[in-house]
């Protein structure tokens, strides 16, 4: 059994960008004004079943909160989310809260809400290299959906992944197509796959987001969603567990009891489960995630992150396991 450095089970993005640059590199999250095609109108309204009226960004505004001693790398917060700044604004507004701990670190500049290829090329192109523009910005990460990077965007990735490190975001949250119509992603997983090619065969670094314990998904479908994605070659994977979160239109479900959540001992089994079935080389960039507490309602272990990322360790060792140990890679 082959460990990683300092015998970390899994190949945490952290330390590999720790190895890549060869110091500190915090990821910054950009609040860069964008919305939804499935929030516009254009796709449809409301977005996704459990996403947050700010687009999955909120929790930006907390330094290093639930980072556990091997995570090198941490979401530092969105200066106001009520005036948008400039990216690279917004980057040294952010970076200075990590001098005092830090000393000077790089970060990439991480466009985070909503769907960050959702404008016309030039904007992007104007925002990206805005950001980039910042002395201290190693490189740029975008989060979007599959169905949003058209040819135009796609040359421009291309592009900037020539001249910079770069990486994409893919939301997927499940490979199965039947789950994706109730959750209303508005988008299939024949999209995905065909953006995620188009990307990986110009060289650009995909990274893909997993939800686990979406209502319907037993073990199987989870982790079919991951040996499906792993297969693709992408850069990174992102794992969380469904949170409910006020204000969202899986609440209702969950009052409703119609969604059933798994417990921490269940949720880890499973992403460990999952680990060993993710190659080695591909980066870990999230095992749990983060929610708000004013508009948490579900799990309620969900906030101990430290607890969900210690026991992974645990069970890991317990069962003699590393990432990739049963991927046939």
């Amino acid at each position: 059994m082959l460990l990683y450095k300092n015998g970390a089970r899994y190949n945490s993005i952290g330390p590999w960008l720790l190895d890549h640059f060869g110091k500190r590199t915090a990821k910054a999250a950009i609040d860069a004004g964008f919305t939804c095609p499935n929030r516009d109108g254009t796709k449809g309204y409301g977005g996704c079943i459990y996403c947050s009226e700010e687009g999955s960004g909120e929790y930006a505004g907390t330094i290093g909160k639930g980072i556990s001693s091997d995570e090198k790398h941490i979401l530092v917060p969105v200066k106001d989310h009520a005036v948008i700044d400039e990216p690279a604004a917004q980057i040294t507004s952010q970076l200075d809260f990590l001098k005092e701990k830090w000393g000077h670190p790089l970060c990439i500049a991480y466009f985070q809400n909503f769907t960050n290829t959702y404008a016309p090329v030039e904007h992007l192109e104007r925002l990206y290299r805005n950001a980039l523009s910042h002395p201290d910005c190693a490189g740029i990460a975008i989060a979007t959906r599959p169905d949003c990077i058209d040819s135009d965007v796609l040359n421009l990735l291309d592009e900037l992944s020539k001249e910079t490190f770069l990486w994409v975001e893919l939301g997927l949250q499940t490979t199965n197509d039947r789950t994706a119509e109730m959750i209303n992603r508005q988008c299939t997983l024949a999209e995905y796959d065909g953006c995620a090619d188009k990307l990986i065969s110009r060289g650009i670094r995909v990274v893909t987001h997993l939800i686990y314990g979406l209502p319907g998904e037993d073990r199987e479908i989870m982790l079919e969603s991951t040996r499906h994605v792993c297969e693709k070659k992408i850069f990174g994977i992102k794992l969380h567990m469904l949170n409910i979160l006020k204000h969202t239109a899986i609440e209702k479900m969950w009052c409703e009891g119609k969604v059933s959540l798994m417990d921490r001992d269940e949720y880890i089994s499973l992403v460990c489960d999952a680990l060993e079935i993710i190659p080695r080389e591909i980066t870990i960039h999230r095992l749990t995630g983060d929610a708000p507490a004013d508009l948490l309602l579900a799990p309620d272990w969900i906030p101990d992150k430290r607890a969900v990322l210690n026991g992974i360790n645990r069970e890991l060792k317990r069962r003699g396991s590393v990432q990739g140990c049963r991927s046939g890679a």
